[in-house]
C-alpha cells in the first residue's frame, strides 16, 4: 500500500478515534499491553535474532513497554491532560465584561512515528511515541526501523489484531518501511505531527522538511546527547570506588548504546590523575560480551571515537579496540583545551567511550557547562556540605533532567519524568517523550465562547459527565 493510501486510511481512523470516550480510548491501550504480554516469547525471540540484544534486556524492555501503555491508559481515564478550563460569564471582570469561554485540548490528527534503533520495544511500534499519540486520541503511522524490521511487522500484527478485537477503528495503527516512505510521511498534508528518535543528521533533515511544508507541523525529535557528569573534588575523595564503578557500569551498559550514556566526565584537576588511573584499571578488566546493534552503528562508533582521539590536546587513557563489541575507551583533556576545541564538547560517541575533562576552579567549570550543546541529562556527584546551586542552575540551562549522586542510564516512566532538552538533544525542549506528560505533544487547545451547554465537548459541560479535573473560574475542582 502506498504512503498516501496508508495516511488516508489513518486519517479516517482518527476521525472516529477522536470522539471515543476516554474509558474506551484507555481500554485500547490496555488491550495492546495485554497482547504484547501474550506474545512476549515470540516477540523477544525475533528481537534477539535481529538486534544482538540479550534476552534478559529484551524482556525488561518489553515489560517497560507494557507498563508504559497501562500507565498512559490510567492517565487517559483521569483526563488531566485535557486541560479542561472554564471561565463563566462575568460582567464585573477586571478588564470589562467577560464572555463564557471554555478551553480543552483536542488531538491533532495523524501522527507519524519513527522507531529507534536501540530500543526495539520501548521506542518502536508500540513504544512511547505511539502510546502517547493514541492516548491523545490520534491515529499513528509508524515508520519501522530497518534494524529490526521483522520485529516491527510482527509487533504491528499483534497490536492490530488486539485493537480490532477491542473494536477500535481499522488502521488506528499502521506501519510503513523504507527511507522514502519516511520522507513521504513527514511531507504528507494529513500528517499533523512527528515523533522521532535517532541521529542528529537524520533527525535534522526530517525536521527541516516538517517545518518547511506549506503547513509546518511540530516535529518532536530526540537527536543526540553526550550527558555530562560532574565529580567534585570532595565527592571523589570520599567515594572514589563507588563513583568509578558507577561510571564504568553506566558507560558500558548496553555496550554504550543508550541515549543517556554519560559521555563527558568533568573532574577537578587535583584528582584527575587518580581518576584516570582508577578508570583505566577498571577498563582493563571490563568484559563486554554483547555485540553492537548492527554493523552500521558499530562502524559509526569507530569513526566518531577516532575523530575524538585525533583532536588536538586529547590524551588516550584507554584506547579500546575495533572488535565487536569494542573494548571501552576513555580519553582525557583539559578544560582549557576543551574550551578551544569545541568538538570535544560536541561529538557524541554512540558506544562505550567517554572523555574526562579536568577543570581548575568553579568559574571554569561553569563556563564549560554553558559551552555545551543541549543535553538530555546532567549529573552532579557532590557531598552534603557543598554548595552546588550555581552548578545546578548552569546544568539546568543545558539539560532536561538533572541527577545528583546517580547515573543517567535508566529512564523511569512516571508522572514527573522529563526525557528531553535543548537542541540538539531534542527539537522541542518544552516537551518530553517519556512519562505521562508525553501525551501533551499530540494535543492542541481549542476555546469555545458562548456555546450552549449541549453543544460543548463533554469535558466542558456544567455537569462534568466525564468527572475530569477542571479549573473553573480560576479554581481547580
Amino acid at each position: 500500500m502506498s504512503v498516501d493510501s496508508t495516511v488516508q486510511n489513518s486519517h479516517e481512523a482518527f476521525l472516529t478515534a477522536r470522539d471515543a470516550r476516554l474509558a474506551v480510548r484507555a481500554g485500547w491501550l490496555d488491550v495492546v499491553g495485554d497482547a504484547l504480554e501474550q506474545h512476549r516469547n515470540d516477540l523477544v525471540d525475533v528481537a534477539r535474532r535481529e538486534t544482538h540484544l540479550p534476552e534478559k534486556r529484551l524482556h525488561g524492555e518489553l515489560t517497560r513497554t507494557v507498563f508504559q501503555l497501562r500507565l498512559l491508559g490510567e492517565e487517559v481515564r483521569e483526563g488531566t491532560f485535557l486541560g479542561a478550563t472554564i471561565d463563566h460569564q462575568d460582567p464585573n471582570w477586571g478588564m470589562g465584561p467577560r464572555p463564557d469561554i471554555r478551553r480543552v485540548n483536542v488531538p491533532v490528527g495523524v501522527v507519524a512515528v519513527f522507531g529507534a534503533s536501540n530500543f526495539p520495544f520501548a521506542f518502536s511500534v508500540a513504544g512511547g511515541d505511539t502510546a502517547s499519540a493514541l492516548a491523545a486520541g490520534c491515529s499513528v503511522v509508524h515508520k519501522i526501523h530497518g534494524g529490526h524490521e521483522r520485529l516491527g511487522v510482527l509487533t504491528a500484527e499483534v497490536v492490530g489484531s488486539a485493537l480490532a478485537i477491542a473494536g477500535a477503528p481499522p488502521n488506528l495503527l499502521s506501519v510503513v518501511t523504507g527511507r522514502e516512505a519516511g520522507i513521504g510521511l513527514v511531507e504528507h498534508p494529513l500528517v499533523k505531527a512527528v515523533g522521532f528518535t535517532g541521529s542528529v543528521h537524520g533527525g535534522r533533515a526530517l525536521f527541516d522538511r516538517a517545518v518547511s511544508r506549506p503547513e509546518p507541523i511540530p516535529f518532536f525529535g530526540e537527536l543526540g546527547s553526550i550527558n555530562p557528569a560532574i565529580i567534585t573534588e570532595a565527592a571523589w575523595k570520599n567515594r572514589p570506588d563507588v563513583i568509578a564503578d558507577g561510571f564504568i557500569s553506566s558507560l558500558t551498559l548496553g555496550v554504550g548504546q543508550f541515549c543517556t550514556k554519560p559521555g563527558l566526565l568533568f573532574v577537578h584537576s587535583s584528582v584527575v590523575e587518580e581518576i584516570k588511573q582508577a578508570l583505566g584499571a577498571r577498563l582493563d578488566s571490563s568484559n563486554l560480551s554483547d555485540k553492537m546493534l548492527n554493523e552500521r552503528i558499530h562502524s559509526g562508533f569507530l569513526a566518531s571515537r577516532g575523530d575524538v582521539a585525533r583532536l588536538t590536546g586529547v590524551e588516550t587513557v584507554a584506547p579500546g579496540n575495533d572488535n565487536d563489541p569494542p573494548a571501552p575507551a576513555v580519553f582525557a583533556t583539559s578544560g582549557k583545551n576543551a574550551a578551544k576545541t569545541s568538538a570535544v564538547l560536541e561529538t557524541e560517541m554512540f558506544g562505550p567511550a567517554a572523555v574526562v575533562i579536568d577543570y581548575d576552579d568553579h568559574d571554569e567549570l561553569v563556563g564549560l557547562i554553558h559551552a555545551l550543546p543541549g543535553q538530555l541529562t546532567g549529573t552532579i556527584h557532590s557531598e552534603e556540605n557543598e554548595d552546588i546551586r550555581s552548578l545546578v542552575q548552569a546544568l539546568g540551562s543545558r539539560c532536561g533532567r538533572l541527577l545528583r549522586n546517580g547515573w543517567p542510564t535508566g529512564v523511569t516512566v512516571s508522572y514527573a519524568q522529563t526525557h528531553g532538552g535543548p537542541y540538539p538533544a531534542t527539537t522541542a525542549s518544552g516537551s518530553t517523550s517519556v512519562g505521562t506528560s508525553a501525551i501533551e505533544r499530540f494535543v492542541r487547545p481549542v476555546s469555545y465562547q458562548d456555546f450552549d451547554d449541549h453543544e460543548l465537548p463533554e469535558s466542558l459541560r456544567e455537569s462534568n459527565p466525564l468527572n475530569v479535573r477542571r479549573r473553573v473560574d480560576g479554581e481547580w475542582s
